[in-house]
Formats: structure tokens, sequence, C-alpha cells
């Protein structure tokens, strides 16, 4: 059985890598863009070479980041996504002395 511990920090996994994957994804479309761009200008040129090579590699990591997404998601198909304590307090049932 895991530990609270060991719970706490696969939420905090699976928060990071969604982050990281809206990251790589936004970084893939700006490379794409460029690559385009510069493809359009000047194709062939070293410019949309680079710019190719970025986005292969963001593209990349965006891949391996949506693999580990899935498999951390498979790990914990039924676990609620957030446990915190609730905003109201605990009402008290019995008087103050």
């Amino acid at each position: 059985m895991a530990t609270e511990n060991d719970h706490a920090e696969s939420v905090r996994a699976l928060r990071q890598l969604r982050r990281m994957r809206t990251f790589y994804a936004g970084g893939a479309f700006l490379w794409a863009v460029s690559a385009v761009s510069a493809g359009w200008d000047d194709p062939g040129s070293r410019q949309m070479w680079v710019s190719v090579a970025f986005l292969v590699v963001f593209a990349a990591l965006l891949g391996m980041t949506a693999v580990w997404l899935r498999r951390q998601q498979a790990d914990h198909p039924d676990e609620p996504a957030h446990h915190a304590a609730p905003r109201r307090p605990a009402w008290r049932r019995h008087a103050n002395a």
C-alpha cells in the first residue's frame, strides 16, 4: 500500500507532466510556424532546417510526455484528482465550556 507521501508525489508528478505537455505543445506549434515561414521565404535555408530540427525535438518531448501521462493515469484510474480539506469549517457539536 502506498503511503500518503507517495500519493502526494504522484499527484504532483501528474500536475507537472500536464504543465510540461502544454509547454511542449506550444513550443512545437511555434517551431512549426517558424519552419513554415522560413521555408516559404527561402526553401532549404539553414534557418528552415534549424526550425525543423527544433520542431522534431519538441514533438518528441511532447510524445514522450503524453506516453508518461497515459501510463501514470492508467496506474491510478479511479482516484480523485484533488485531495483538499473542505473550505467550510466543520460544525461543532459540543458547546464550549
